[in-house]
């Protein structure tokens, strides 16, 4: 009877309440989730309904498919092997190509026979007349070039590629003090010059990578600390990156904060832009930057990550969020938590990885600061660092989304760093293959909360327009439905019915 009585009007209006309460609390998801960067719905369950009605899952988060970069020398050719898919794109490929150019070849190439044949060298395409030149030209003379090519594309193993490295050690270092002796002759023995401090250079940093990953970590530090203070000013190979890494597998956490001392400025003029920096297999963090805004106290991800990973291991094994919430956090939670925000600031993708939120990949030879790049490269050679320290990845999953509220404009204003660079996306993706997703800041992910109150007051709206126009047809369909919906229910009160005395159904009827 109650749904004979009903008119039009009444599903008219009813259609347009709930369209209209839909479209409020939808604009307040909308702001709520502007202001604090997460969905009120979402966080009142997660946070007061998920404990009462289910309790809290502890458990770890799904582990990705990861890779410690330790393995084997020839990365790129057994991660092609095992998954089917080149790691590396052409246009990383290409700059690495220009790189060996700009660092490994002059002006003067010409007054050396076997330089002028490593000039040509490093521009041939085929790998194979590469490596065919080099030995020619190590037929007329040690040529330390040629050793590095040989090194990087015809040795299979880290050993053999130590030994050769051993052999361009001694040709470079000939061949650096001539040159530093002719220097002041003239522009073109300066550039020599200059050629061949980055070649020797190079030589030996790629020599104490050998030694780490050999596993000779203390002789790779030693090598790296004697590199540092024979070539300060070289900056542009960021061996304390290799450094910092190479003494934490040590967990030397001690000389990591006296690195980190040197190299971490925290003074707001010394914020870095983005740049694109140099790598090649065998290194775990990127030596070249090319970017021509380079700073005195250079940012890196490395750099900010692992300041808050030594903040965080002081506190992270008696960290509690419940604790916490209760008596407030202590100093020492706080620099820590302040840390990590700094760290999130200047790259916002790499929390995703070192919790496994977001798959790795083997990263590419070229990454862009501040960018996934970046992100994946860092987490790829250092997520073994943060699971060594107890805690420390629950103390970043607590807080690191905390820093979103302090830049909620990251594109036109920093907090301690620049504003966030706009064109990392688009290198990110010439630099990184096909099939990876590129992690974009700061695009947000809706909840889903807002995407079902979005559909439901569409949906409402869309009934109560139907029922405007057509009300006759609509009521039809109105009743049709809730004649199905409420099917089930008049045959369980059939059921009951018939299975109860009528007397006692009379009574219940009545009260």
């Amino acid at each position: 009877m109650f749904l004979n009585t009903l008119t039009p009007k009444f599903y008219v209006a009813l259609t347009g309440t709930s369209s209209l309460i839909s479209g409020l609390i939808l604009i307040f998801e909308w702001w709520y989730f502007r202001k604090y960067g997460t969905s009120f719905i979402e966080q009142v369950s997660v946070s007061h309904l998920r404990p009462l009605l289910g309790g809290v899952d502890n458990s770890s988060p799904t582990n990705s498919n990861t890779s410690n970069g330790d393995a084997d020398s020839n990365r790129q050719s057994v991660y092609t092997w095992v998954t089917g898919r080149e790691p590396l794109t052409y246009y990383d490929m290409n700059l690495s190509a220009q790189d060996h150019q700009t660092f490994f070849t002059c002006d003067s190439d010409h007054l050396r026979p076997a330089d002028a044949i490593m000039q040509k060298a490093w521009r041939e395409r085929n790998p194979q007349a590469r490596i065919s030149a080099a030995h020619e030209a190590l037929e007329l003379e040690d040529c330390a070039t040629a050793y590095i090519l040989l090194a990087e594309e015809e040795a299979t193993t880290i050993v053999e590629a130590e030994k050769l490295f051993k052999q361009a050690v001694k040709a470079g270092e000939g061949c650096y003090r001539r040159s530093q002796q002719l220097q002041h002759h003239g522009a073109q023995y300066e550039a020599q010059h200059r050629r061949d401090t980055n070649v020797l250079v190079y030589i030996k940093r790629r020599l104490a990578m050998c030694s780490r990953k050999l596993g000779r970590t203390r002789e790779a530090v030693k090598m790296m600390r004697d590199l540092m203070k024979e070539f300060p000013l070289l900056s542009m190979f960021n061996i304390h990156e290799n450094l910092l890494e190479s003494l934490l597998e040590l967990q030397n956490y001690a000389d990591v904060q006296a690195v980190l001392a040197k190299y971490d400025g925290k003074t707001h003029t010394a914020r870095a832009p983005a740049g694109i920096s140099l790598w090649s297999p065998l290194k775990p963090t990127p030596p070249l930057v090319v970017s021509p805004s380079n700073i005195s106290l250079p940012k890196s991800a490395t750099i900010c990550y692992t300041a808050a990973l030594l903040k965080a291991r002081a506190v992270s094994d008696k960290f509690s969020p419940e604790a916490a919430s209760r008596r407030g956090l202590s100093t020492a939670e706080m620099n820590a938590v302040e840390a990590i925000h700094r760290a999130v600031e200047f790259n916002p993708h790499v929390p995703k990885y070192l919790l496994e939120m977001k798959s790795l990949i083997l990263p590419p030879e070229h990454i862009l600061k501040r960018g996934d790049s970046e992100a994946i490269a860092y987490a790829f050679f250092h997520l073994q660092h943060w699971k060594r320290v107890e805690g420390a990845l629950n103390l970043l999953h607590c807080t690191w989304e905390g820093t979103f509220r302090m830049i909620p404009y990251p594109l036109e204003k920093g907090h301690l760093f620049y504003p966030y660079p706009i064109c990392t996306e688009t290198a990110d993706r010439e630099l990184l293959p096909m099939f990876h997703e590129v992690s974009v800041y700061p695009k947000k992910e809706l909840p889903f909360f807002i995407l079902f109150t979005a559909g439901l007051c569409s949906f409402t709206a869309m009934l109560a327009l139907l029922t405007h126009q057509f009300p006759e047809l609509m009521g039809v369909f109105a009743k049709a439905f809730l004649s199905t919906l409420f099917a089930p229910l008049n045959f369980i009160m059939e059921k009951v019915e018939s299975i109860l005395p009528s007397s006692l159904w009379h009574q219940l009827t009545r009260i």
